[in-house]
Formats: C-alpha cells, structure tokens, sequence
C-alpha cells in the first residue's frame, strides 16, 4: 500500500479544497480514472489515479483542505494485492498440512537434507527501510533552492543536526541538517541543480532501523536451525542455544524505539524559532508528516496562547456573533463562506490591490475599419464551423506591440528586485465563471494564426464557464485583458493579475459621432481602453507609447500584415 501524494497543480497553488470524492474507500480503480474533483484559486481540477488498484483510505474529507505534496488517498496496487491474496493463500495452506500431519521426530528428513532456496548470509543483513528527508520551508514565498556542496557522500554515516547539505536560495546561503541519526543511502539531487520544497532532497537510513536490524539477525545466528513443527508456530519459542543477553537486547531495542518515538521532527530553523518563543517543543501538535512540526504550527500555538489571555473578551465577541446570526436569520439574510474560487480571488486581489502601485491609462480607439475587417472573415471561419470574435483580433495585435516594448511582457518577482522578460506572450482573459473569475492564458499568441488564437479563445472560453480549466492554461500569463465591454461597461479600473505587470479593459463598442478628416460629422465604431500598470516597472511615457503602437494596429489592420512573421 501506498500513499499518493497531491501533486502540483498550478503555480504558486500550495492547496485545493475537496469537492468531491469520486470514489470510497475499498473501491476497485483503473489508471488514470478520476479519483476525486478538488478546487483551487483558479479551477476545478480532476485527480486521476496514478495506477490500477485498490483505494484503501481517503485521507480528507470533502470539504476539507488538501495540502500539495501532502498525502491525498492511499492506493494498494495490483501487484501488491496480488502478492498479498498469494501470501494468504500460501499460509492457509501451510496451516492445513500442518494440521493434517501427525507430529515427526525432530531428526533430519531427506527433506530437509535437500538444498534449500539461496538467502542471506549468517551476519549478512537485509537492508533497513530508508527515509525521504524532504526538504522544508526556506522562507516566505522560498520554492526552490539550488544545491551548492554535500557535505556527506552516500554511505556515510551522519549525526543528528549535522550538516548534510549547503543550498543556495534567492536570499542566502544555508545548511540543511540531519534530522537524525543513521546513514546516507541516496542524494537525488547532484550540485547545482534545483530542489523543490517539500520533495525528497535525500534519503537515509535511520540508526534505529540499522541496530534493530542487526539485533535480529544476531538472534538469528545464535538460534541455528529450528524445527519445521517450530517455524510453523505463530509465535515460535526461543529454541535452545540463545545466549541469555538476548532479553537484554531486546529490551534495549525497545528503549531505542521509545526514543525515536519521543523524538519530534522538527527543523533546525523550527527548533530555534521555539527557543526565541520561550515554548515547549513537546506540546506543538505537528501538521507535517509523521507528525513533523513547521513553522506555521509554532506561530499557532503561540497565537493560542496569547489568546488564553483574552478569552472574556472572546467570549464577549462570540456572545455578538451569535446575536448578529441570529438577527440575520430573523431578517431572512443567508451567509455563506466564502470558499474555494472565490476565496482565493478576494485574497489575491487584496494582496495585489495593496501591495501594487497601480496607475490608470485611458483612451479610445475607432475600430470601425477591425469591424470591417472581421465581416469579411466571418463567412470563411463559419464555413469552417468556426467563430471570429474580435478578441483574436486585439490578440494578435497586442503580441504585435508587446515585441517592440517588451517591458509589457515581463513579470516581477516577489522580492521586487528583479525584472523577467519574458519569451512569449502568453495573453490571459479574464472570464465571468459560475465559481468566479478566472485567468486563462493562450500561450505564444505571436506565434498562432488568426484561426488558431480564434480556437484557443474559444476551447478557454467553453473551458472557464464549466469550471474545468487545465492548470497548464492558467500557468505563465504575461499580459492579460477584461472585456468587460460583452456586459455594457464602458471604463473600468482593473487590478493587476500579479505576477504580470499591466492589464487592459476593455468597454462596449459604441456608435459615436465623430469628426473626419474634412471637419464633417461621421458615425464611427468607439471602444474605450483602460489601462492599469505597475508603476514599479512601467511609467506612463511608456504605456503611452505602448497603447499607440497597438491602437496604430486596430485602427489600421492592415498594417499589422507588415510586422506578421
């Protein structure tokens, strides 16, 4: 039996909420069937089986948060069921003979004379189970360090808190340490490359398992050849020429194993983190695995404490919720939590709006002669069962005018101190779902035809309304668009998709009178532009500029055919 663990799914996404479990425990599973329907920020996303088998527990229930890298469900495989019905088999069978047969003389049978299948050698041992150190959080918004020097090669024994490994993240230098002591049997990561967090950096084998392991095959030894009548008792008893330290050195297997257990994992950083807080280690319950203490659970326990001191007034504060509750109810006023899509989408835009100063840039573009232009191309895409809406118009326009001000297409990262261009533009648009806004992207937008961005637009668009985005199309946006202007508005300020730097609204195309160009008043097509920037990178000269070259390309299409590759 195995435990799976929940993927990535999505960036920057560290949880989801369960929906729905699309199975029960006991249930028979084939490879890549659905398991169970989880949301994050962004989508609903469908967890497929890794492979055929058996759901033995599901271990959150729906409704409840679901960590990434954190078990989900654990899994029986089919081999592994196989080997176990075949073991069930092989002992019922072993037990009816034995009952059946009368009792034989301890003497050696020809039997037993008979050469026996080859196994390990008299002070050989079998190989203790080894343990994934995974490695932990380095810091806020920290996901990946790179691994500058081991300190140990594998098949070295290490100390409890010795240093294994130096790591390198986008702030500093640190060491990683020995969570325990026992020996090194795999580094899965060679220097310079990238380790994630919360994935095996290395394994080990811990000095607990290693000595167990010894103590038994010493046993072994001592013991010699036992009985056949012996060897088929559930408990066999000691048979003659133990030597008589043997009680003893199970009683200091056990000792060691109450040790291990009393130990509480935790990280170096974790245990100085405690110490600074002047609390006890022992009395954190721990949310990692195996009961592994983070740092979020010292903060919170910290934080239950300073609340024990003000339980009157919580107490106060309860009595008014319960009175507002129950006047909302007298009032006919439903509540409800805030949840999954949404949830994510109030606190992002909250995190944006605050820590983003943005700016606003407005104008209007006459898009009358991108209206004629999308007429005659109508008829061809509807022989072809295909829609032309003006969105893979102002696309493809957009790339256009991002590849001379590349300062549009980058991203910023969290620290604010580095600018990243980027390669492609992959432009997102925003969509009205029943779950909430969500941010598709089309991916190299400079690179599609017309037709292929009109199909993306389309397969997204169907996509976000039934709530069934693929984590791949919400991944790696570098300038994104509202078309707010489909429900009438005609301005709008929006708020930035962080980590991208600008976004544009757009309002309602409205039949306007306007000047030509021999002063007489004419109908033309006007839609208004709203820009919002991140005036930590962008200025407004440059969006200024940025805005003219993409509404050159609007106003007059046929211009963009001068710049197409």
């Amino acid at each position: 039996m195995s435990d799976f663990l929940l993927p990535d799914i999505g960036e920057g996404i560290v949880e989801c909420e369960v929906v729905k479990w699309l199975v029960s425990e006991g249930d028979t599973i084939a490879e890549d069937q659905p398991v169970a329907e989880v949301t994050t920020d962004k989508a609903l996303v469908e967890i497929p089986a890794p492979e055929a088998g058996r759901v033995t527990r599901l271990y959150v229930r729906e409704g409840e948060t679901a960590r990434v890298h954190a078990p989900l469900f654990a899994i029986e495989s089919v081999d592994e069921r196989a080997r176990s019905d075949a073991g069930a088999r092989s002992n019922h069978d072993s037990r009816s003979d034995h009952d059946a047969r009368p009792p034989e003389p301890i003497a050696a049978t020809p039997e037993d004379e008979a050469p026996q299948p080859p196994g390990p050698e008299a002070g050989e041992k079998e190989p203790a189970a080894s343990k994934d150190f995974i490695l932990p959080d380095l810091g806020e918004g920290i996901v990946e360090c790179e691994v500058v020097t081991w300190r140990v090669e594998e098949g070295d024994e290490i100390a409890e808190d010795q240093p294994v490994v130096e790591v390198s993240t986008d702030k500093a230098v640190m060491e990683i340490t020995a969570p325990e002591a026992g020996r090194l049997v795999r580094r899965y990561c060679q220097l310079d490359e990238v380790a994630r967090v919360h994935s095996p950096l290395f394994a080990y084998v811990p000095q607990a398992s290693g000595s167990t392991d010894e103590c038994s095959d010493t046993d072994a030894m001592a013991t010699g050849t036992v009985p056949r009548e012996t060897r088929a008792e559930p408990h066999p008893a000691p048979a003659h020429g133990v030597d008589s330290g043997a009680e003893s050195r199970s009683a200091a297997r056990s000792a060691r194993d109450d040790a291990g257990r009393r130990r509480i994992p935790a990280s170096p950083a974790v245990r100085r983190r405690v110490r600074e807080l002047g609390v006890r280690l022992e009395e954190i319950p721990g949310s990692g695995k195996d009961g592994r203490v983070l740092k979020e659970d010292v903060l919170a326990f910290r934080q239950q404490q300073e609340k024990q001191e003000q339980r009157p007034r919580q107490a106060e504060a309860a009595d008014h919720r319960l009175t507002t509750a129950a006047d909302a109810a007298s009032s006919g006023e439903r509540v409800e939590p805030l949840r999954g899509v949404r949830a994510v989408m109030a606190r992002r835009m909250s995190e944006a709006a605050s820590t983003i100063p943005h700016f606003a840039y407005g104008d209007e573009f006459d898009v009358t002669e991108l209206l004629a232009l999308r007429e005659r191309l109508k008829g061809d895409f509807e022989a072809r069962d295909e829609r032309l809406t003006l969105m893979p118009l102002l696309m493809k326009a957009l790339a256009l005018a991002v590849t001379e001000f590349p300062l549009l297409n980058c991203r910023l990262n969290a620290a604010a101190d580095a600018i990243h261009y980027q390669d492609g533009c992959h432009v997102g648009m925003a969509v009205d779902s029943a779950s909430g806004l969500l941010v598709p992207n089309v991916k190299h937008v400079e690179r599609l035809s017309l037709r292929e961005v009109a199909s993306e637009v389309a397969r997204l668009t169907r996509a976000a309304r039934d709530g069934r985005v693929e984590p791949a199309d919400l991944k790696g946006g570098t300038i994104s668009i509202s078309n707010i202007g489909v429900l009438g508005g005609t301005y709008a300020m929006p708020i930035i998709n962080a980590p991208e730097v600008a976004i544009v609204a757009l309002g309602r195309v409205q039949r306007l009178p306007r000047f030509d160009a021999e002063g007489r008043v004419v109908a033309r097509s006007i839609m208004t532009v709203t820009w919002s920037g991140d005036h930590r990178v962008l200025d407004g000269g440059t969006m200024a500029r940025f805005c003219n070259r993409w509404k050159g390309y609007l106003e007059a299409p046929e211009t963009m055919l001068a710049d197409l590759r």
